[in-house]
């Protein structure tokens, strides 16, 4: 008898459209692979919703994105009740969801970040943090929700002049000019590199990652042997500070005026949309958008 998935998306946080996407793909992969699927477009009573299945599920697909589903919350609610699910659990969640700590584990492992800060608006209004170029970033949001780069002090009061929806502190990290790259690393081996290249857009923004034609990706990145390995090695070691398991994906700066490479960030539930990026990584590496979903289903587990 074919497993019983039930794929959890959609949710309340600002991601919930990208969620949508994701989980209305790997609910036809499942499909198509043979699984019973169950679809549950979660609510914040997700605990009524997973028992009220019957029978009980064999594995949870998350394919939530952002707040609550992505940052621990879902994944302690999955171990409660004793169901498998896929991607990682709840400490490394947790970690990668907030910049400032995942930033902080990067260090301890020696993974070359961008210099960053933890500021309020005042004081950013005051000058008495980074100075332009930089970039303000929500601390525990993803998808480029909120993300605004700074060049000149005139744009940084047009965005304070603004309504900032996100909490009075902001992440505020020294802008890195250059090169877009990301790696999807898959149960601990980092895959492919991609190169992400945005045209108009100023960085890899919510239109750029999930608007037909927004990006370009290049795949495998057009860049020299000895900076393939160290980006790879970077994925490597910050899945493996923060505890990931399944797939994750490690998104990075290079800038080839100073040779320098920086994480900005490390996402424990990679978008499964049709623009996305661990697909094309699966593809490269003869895995279909099936079979990579597939991979995740009989990697699901408790206590990750």
């Amino acid at each position: 008898m074919s497993k019983h998935v039930a794929v959890i998306y959609g949710g309340w946080s600002a991601e919930r459209p990208v969620s949508l996407s994701s989980g209305t793909e790997c609910i036809k992969a499942l499909r198509e692979k043979g699984y019973r699927v169950t679809e549950i477009d979660a609510d914040r009573d997700l605990a009524a919703q997973l028992a009220a299945i019957d029978p009980k599920p064999d594995v949870v697909f998350n394919a939530l994105h952002g707040r609550w589903g992505e940052d621990g919350c879902v994944q302690g609610l999955l171990e409660i009740m004793g169901i498998p699910y896929t991607h990682s659990g709840v400490r490394a969640s947790s970690i990668a969801m907030d910049k400032m700590s995942a930033k902080a584990m990067f260090m301890e492992y020696d993974i070359p970040c961008a210099r960053h800060v933890w500021v309020s608006r005042e004081e950013i209004a005051a000058g008495n943090a980074l100075p332009p170029p930089y970039v303000l970033k929500p601390n525990n949001e993803g998808s480029s929700v909120g993300v605004e780069i700074i060049l000149t002090a005139e744009e940084e009061q047009n965005m304070l002049a603004r309504e900032w929806t996100h909490g009075d502190g902001v992440m505020q990290e020294e802008f890195i000019p250059g090169r877009e790259m990301t790696v999807a690393v898959k149960d601990g081996k980092a895959m492919e590199i991609i190169e992400i290249l945005t045209g108009n857009h100023a960085f890899y923004d919510f239109q750029s990652k999930y608007v037909a034609g927004g990006s370009e990706h290049i795949i495998p990145a057009d860049i020299p042997g000895d900076l393939r390995a160290k980006i790879q090695d970077c994925a490597e070691k910050a899945y493996r500070a923060l505890g990931c398991r399944g797939i994750a994906r490690a998104d990075f700066r290079y800038d080839p005026k100073q040779d320098r490479v920086a994480i900005l960030e490390i996402n424990t539930q990679p978008g499964m949309t049709p623009t996305s990026l661990v697909p094309d990584a699966a593809r490269h590496d003869g895995l279909s958008f099936a079979d990579i979903v597939a991979w995740m289903v009989e990697d699901a587990s408790c206590e990750r």
